[in-house]
This record gives structure tokens, C-alpha cells and sequence, in this order.
């Protein structure tokens, strides 16, 4: 599996991006998509993850971007989207998006090293 990542940008406080994860490859393995950033400095940190389970598709969120971002998948374009509206300068960050085969029945992924597949990064800087 192989992802593509694009859609940063610079924006001012209050704006929004959408961050896209193409996936390419074989895709209908994957069961879980993510969105991970890392601040300069800073360690790598989980936005946002879709799960793929038998019955439905659980998202989860870290919680300083609740409320403000959402993931969904396009089936049809093999993409997984960030959308994030009302975006602060603390959201400033390379983006990543990463895509295991692994199962999770709930939807809570344990950490970022379950992920096989990362993209090249995506910057996202918000300044005013």
C-alpha cells in the first residue's frame, strides 16, 4: 500500500484545510486509516483515526481537535479526507497519514506503531 498526501497549506486562525490520503496499491486491506502530526520539537501525535469493523466504521478523535476536525473515507476514490475547520495556531504541524491491516473491533488503536504504511508528510501552518 502506498499513500499520497496533499492539501496543507498556510491559512490564518479560524480558516480551514482539507488534508486528502490517497491510497494506492492493495487497498482492501486496509481496515484502519489515520492522521497523525508532529510539531517541531514535538513528539508524533494521533488527529484522528477510521476503522473499518464487520458492522460499521468507528472514527476517533484526539481532543484538542474534537469538534473542530473530521475524517471520512471516499470508498469510490480509494481517499481518506481530514477536514478541519476553525483551525488554531497550535494545530501548526507536518501531517502524516498512515494505513495498518490490523483489526480493532473498537476502534481504539493502542498506538502509531501498529500502523504498516505512513505518507510523506503534508505541512499545516496557521499564523496570523
Amino acid at each position: 500500500v502506498q499513500l499520497q498526501a496533499s492539501g496543507g497549506g498556510l491559512v490564518q486562525p479560524g480558516e480551514s484545510l482539507r488534508l486528502s490520503c490517497k491510497a494506492s496499491g492493495d487497498i482492501t486491506i486496509i481496515n484502519v486509516m489515520g492522521w497523525y502530526r508532529q510539531a517541531l520539537g514535538k513528539a508524533r501525535e494521533l488527529v484522528a483515526t477510521w476503522t473499518r469493523t464487520a458492522t460499521t466504521d468507528i472514527t476517533k478523535y484526539a481532543d484538542s481537535v474534537k469538534g473542530r476536525f473530521t475524517i471520512s473515507r471516499d470508498t469510490a476514490k480509494n481517499t481518506v479526507h481530514l477536514q478541519m475547520n476553525n483551525l488554531k495556531p497550535e494545530d501548526t504541524a507536518v501531517h502524516y497519514c498512515a494505513a495498518t491491516r490490523r483489526r480493532f473491533s473498537t476502534g481504539l488503536i493502542p498506538n502509531q506503531n501498529v500502523f504498516d504504511n505512513w505518507g510523506q508528510g503534508t505541512q499545516v501552518t496557521v499564523s496570523s
